[in-house]
């Protein structure tokens, strides 16, 4: 894992059904804990995963470094929370 991305383990990821996503937190470089989320179809697609809600948190928990570097990415160039992560915030399948 990249040395300036910290997994706030206080409040662990989770599958939200209603929205079909994961929702999870990233602790940024000055300590703020950054609410964010990613769609299953997002998962799906970036990731060629064959996502449900039964594996949705453990296809996030695999891809976590990307992720939540998509995450702090997109707080830098000035997103606010919660930060919805989208396809085109990812390396394209293959890349990295």
């Amino acid at each position: 894992m990249p040395a300036d991305i910290t997994i706030d383990t206080s409040s662990p990821p989770y599958y939200h059904a209603d929205s079909e996503a994961v929702r999870f937190w990233v602790t940024m470089d000055d300590g703020a804990s950054v609410g964010a989320s990613i769609s299953t179809r997002t998962l799906r697609y970036r990731f060629n995963a064959d996502v449900n809600e039964a594996n949705a948190l453990s296809i996030y928990i695999a891809h976590r470094d990307a992720i939540d570097a998509a995450v702090k990415r997109r707080v830098a160039s000035g997103s606010i929370e919660p930060v919805m992560v989208r396809e085109h915030d990812l390396p394209a399948p293959g890349r990295r």
